[in-house]
């Protein structure tokens, strides 16, 4: 593509880069025999390796020229040597300045992948190299399943949090109402102000309305707020507490309860042992009961009422007669020290 004379002027002045104007306008496919743009050939071998365990400062020369002088160095007949141009693509990672630490290196066939991965724990740099199949994962570490990210089972009931105070109920329906069909919009508001609370439950009335709203990314967006939602709590499905349930009554023994068996063996002592002194017990009880104490005299308990005759301080002040501040006059009177 010819430059215009704007941008040669401006790559005189090297303010213009040739470089992204190519990526920007690439150039056009050759043409087939049929006339129709040929697709291009992609430069990813599906052959490659992966090779672990480098040392920062490892460059991809050091790989190439690794490659090659350890395999032919390598008497083993199954595995042919590799020459510098069977090697297609060296990919090195880079975190700033400096490599991962691993590398991708394509390679022409299966054989020549065997013929790298032979060399693993080899030397390179004063590191032990780990050579493996880029196609192979053996040896990650196992999925145990991720924690759940919604707390409460699948239910028609929408939890929206991190709401705006400004929110309204009509917002709402008209946020969600492309989820489902809403029945009721339940939204806690403060009782002077009338405002959101920041939060609401938005009842659908099928349980897909819910997964809809939590599946699509739109939905958690609102107001330029990135929403909390999850599945609401069915409270129609919780068991009734009954007052008095579930309590052992004082002085009973609760059978699916685990008991001290010293407790046990003491308790059935004594029921034997109130059995054999049931004679006696009867005897006492025909035995007439002592007389009651008399009643203690006691004084009037004191009743501490304000008395009407006290004035209040602040009054006695208030009524006070004033002094007066001026010169008290001279009696001729005159004190005198010896």
């Amino acid at each position: 593509m010819p430059l215009s004379r704007k941008r040669q002027r401006l790559l005189k002045k090297g303010k213009l880069d040739l470089a992204k104007i190519a990526r920007k306008h690439p150039a056009p496919r050759p043409l087939a025999e049929d006339g129709t743009e040929q697709e291009p050939v992609s430069k990813k071998s599906p052959f490659g390796v992966w090779i672990g365990n480098l040392s920062f400062e490892t460059t991809r020369d050091d790989i190439v020229r690794y490659i090659v002088a350890k395999t032919k160095a390598n008497t083993d007949v199954d595995t042919p040597p590799i020459e510098e141009k069977d090697i297609s693509r060296v990919n090195l990672p880079k975190k700033g300045d400096k490599i991962k630490g691993f590398a991708y290196v394509d390679v022409p066939s299966a054989a020549h992948v065997a013929s790298v991965v032979a060399l693993s724990e080899l030397n390179l740099n004063g590191r032990n190299l780990l050579i493996k199949n880029a196609s192979s994962f053996e040896g990650r570490p196992e999925d145990h399943g991720k924690k759940p990210l919604l707390k409460n089972p699948p239910l028609r009931i929408l939890f929206v949090g991190n709401l705006s105070f400004d929110t309204t109920q009509e917002l709402l329906e008209e946020h969600f109402r492309h989820c489902g069909e809403i029945v009721k919009i339940r939204m806690a508001t403060f009782e002077d102000s009338g405002k959101c609370k920041g939060f609401a439950f938005v009842d659908f009335l099928r349980e897909e309305g819910a997964t809809t709203a939590l599946k699509l990314k739109l939905a958690r967006l609102f107001i330029n707020r990135p929403l909390r939602l999850e599945y609401g709590e069915d409270r129609s499905k919780r068991a009734p507490k009954r007052a008095g349930h579930d309590r052992v009554v004082e002085g009973e023994l609760d059978d699916g309860a685990p008991v001290n068996a010293a407790y046990r063996e003491r308790r059935e002592t004594r029921d034997v042992g109130e059995k054999e002194e049931g004679g006696d017990r009867k005897e006492r009880q025909a035995r007439p009961e002592r007389p009651a104490p008399r009643p203690q005299k006691r004084a009037p308990e004191r009743t501490f009422e304000p008395s009407a005759k006290r004035m209040k301080s602040s009054v006695a002040l208030a009524t006070a007669q004033r002094a007066s501040a001026a010169i008290v006059p001279s009696q001729g009177k005159k004190k005198t020290f010896d």
